[in-house]
């Protein structure tokens, strides 16, 4: 018996949208004059809503591998964004924040970022976003084992 998802590439249309939300996202980043790669601000945002956290957590946070969350920790560090500092448990781990000027380009770009959430969701309802929420959070589960 055939399943709806065999001929259904559900995942190409996921993709899709993504790749079409972070190109939005990167323009109005790059128009308004930020040097700033959409993976910059991912970790910019969860910096702001997670002061002192630590390297791993932000990459599970994210979803990004160590070795990607080191390189934009470090290029962030580099403008001035972010900043590490030792933990005072564990001296092998690192604890990240946004420096203020982290935070002033955070407060710029949230309202750029909300444009672009509102632009995609359109006019769709709660009810939507619920079921939206429910079947994405159905997808991960099913490939987290």
């Amino acid at each position: 018996m055939t399943h709806p998802s065999d001929e259904r590439a559900y995942f190409f249309k996921i993709d899709t949208a993504i790749k079409r939300i972070r190109y939005a996202l990167q323009k109005r980043f790059t128009d308004a004059g930020f040097d700033l790669t959409v993976d910059q601000w991912v970790l910019i945002d969860h910096l702001h809503r997670n002061p002192g956290i630590s390297q791993n957590q932000l990459g599970e946070l994210t979803t990004k591998d160590a070795p990607t969350v080191t390189r934009i920790i470090d290029i962030l560090t580099k403008k001035g964004l972010a900043e590490r500092r030792m933990s005072d448990d564990d001296r092998r781990k690192f604890l990240i924040s946004l420096t203020a000027a982290g935070e002033g380009v955070y407060a710029q770009l949230l309202p750029m970022v909300v444009d672009i959430r509102r632009q995609g969701w359109g006019e769709l309802s709660d009810e939507d976003y619920q079921h939206f929420t429910r079947i994405m959070d159905s997808i991960y589960r099913n490939f987290s084992a």
